[in-house]
C-alpha cells in the first residue's frame, strides 16, 4: 500500500518548547519511529510543516539586515532542506538499506489567488500581546492570534500543481522512501513563457499533502500533528473525539482556519476524489491509525 504521512510544523517544534536544534532533534527522532513502523509494511512518502522553522528563519534574516528581508520562498527552500535532512538522517538510522532521498519541491500557486490580499497562515514563533506590538512595529509584520498569544501571519494560497511530481513517481516506483513538499512546497508562480518565479507566501502544507496524495494514487493519506484526533465541541466541556466519521460529518463542524480547518479540508478532499482512506491524529500513533484504531479515520483502506 502507498501512504502519504503529512508531519505537523507543531508535531515537530511543540508549543511552548524553545526553537532550537536539540528540540527538533528530538521531535524528528519520534516522528522517524512512527513512518518507520508504517514504512516497515508499506510504500511510504513523507511531508511536513515548516511554520515554526521558516518564522525563525526569517527573523535570522532581518536581523541580520531589517531593510532586506529575504525572500520567503528562499525561506522556504531552506527550511525543506533542513527539516529533510533531518527526517532523512533519522530514518536512515531506523530503516537501513531502505533507499531515502529529500527533494527540494516547487508547487505552483495562481498569480491572482486572494490569498495574496488576505494573509492567513501563522509562521514562527507565539508573541504576547507586548512582544506583539513590537514586532508590528518594528517589522510591519501582520499579526492574528495564535492560542493565548499571537504569530505572524502571511499568504498562503492553493497549491495548484506540484512542478516534480514526474521525478516524484520515479523515485516511488523505485521504492524510494521520499521527503517532499516540505512546508507545503517551495511557493512559485510560472509565467507564460513558462520561467518560473518564487512569491510571497507559505502553502498550506495539509493542502499540498493531499494534492501530492492524489497525484501519485496513494492509497492512505495521513496528517499528523500534537492532537489525538478531531473534536466536536472542541474547547467546550461537550468536547468529544471522533473516530470513525464521514467527509459530510466533518463539513458540519466549526474549525480553527490555521489549524484544524486545513487538515480536515485536506483529508476530505483526498477522500472523495480518490476514494482513498486518510487518517488524522497524533504523531505517535501513526500505525494506529492506519489500523483503524486511533485518530479521526474517513474513507476505506483496499482489502
Amino acid at each position: 500500500m502507498r501512504v502519504v504521512i503529512a508531519l505537523g510544523g507543531n508535531a515537530l517544534l511543540k508549543r511552548g518548547e524553545p526553537l532550537t536544534a536539540e528540540a527538533q532533534e528530538a521531535n524528528v527522532e519520534v516522528a522517524a519511529r512512527a513512518i518507520a513502523e508504517v514504512a516497515e509494511t508499506h510504500a511510504v512518502i513523507v511531508t511536513h510543516g515548516n511554520g515554526p522553522q521558516v518564522g525563525l528563519l526569517a527573523l535570522q534574516a532581518a536581523a541580520f539586515d531589517a531593510e532586506s528581508p529575504w525572500p520567503l520562498d528562499l525561506l522556504g527552500a531552506e527550511s525543506e532542506g533542513m527539516i529533510g535532512y533531518l527526517i532523512e538522517r533519522a530514518l536512515i538510522g531506523r530503516l537501513p538499506g531502505r533507499p531515502v532521498a529529500t527533494l527540494l519541491t516547487q508547487v505552483e500557486v495562481a498569480a491572482a489567488d486572494p490569498a495574496f490580499g488576505r494573509p492567513t497562515k501563522p509562521i514562527g514563533p507565539v508573541y504576547d500581546a507586548v512582544a506583539k506590538t513590537r514586532v508590528e512595529a518594528t517589522r510591519g509584520w501582520p499579526m492574528a492570534p495564535d492560542g493565548k498569544g499571537w504569530r505572524r501571519v502571511v499568504p498562503s494560497p492553493e497549491p495548484v500543481r506540484i512542478l516534480e511530481i514526474a521525478t516524484l513517481r520515479h523515485l516511488v516506483a523505485e521504492g524510494v522512501i521520499v521527503i517532499c513538499g516540505g512546508g507545503g512546497g517551495i511557493p512559485v508562480v510560472v509565467d507564460a513563457r513558462g520561467a518560473v518565479h518564487g512569491v510571497e507566501a507559505v502553502i498550506d502544507k495539509d493542502r499540498t499533502a493531499s494534492l501530492l496524495a492524489q497525484d501519485i494514487g496513494a492509497d492512505a493519506l495521513l496528517l499528523l500533528t500534537d492532537v489525538d484526533a478531531v473534536y466536536e465541541g472542541w474547547g467546550t466541556e461537550a468536547r468529544r473525539p471522533l473516530g470513525g466519521t464521514t467527509v459530510e460529518e466533518l463539513a458540519a463542524l466549526e474549525l480553527e482556519p490555521g489549524s484544524m480547518g486545513p487538515k480536515v479540508e485536506a483529508a476530505s478532499a483526498f477522500v472523495s476524489a480518490t476514494g482513498g482512506f486518510a487518517g488524522i491524529g497524533q504523531l505517535s500513533d501513526a500505525g494506529a491509525i492506519l489500523a483503524g484504531r486511533a485518530g479521526t479515520r474517513l474513507g476505506a483502506l483496499p482489502d
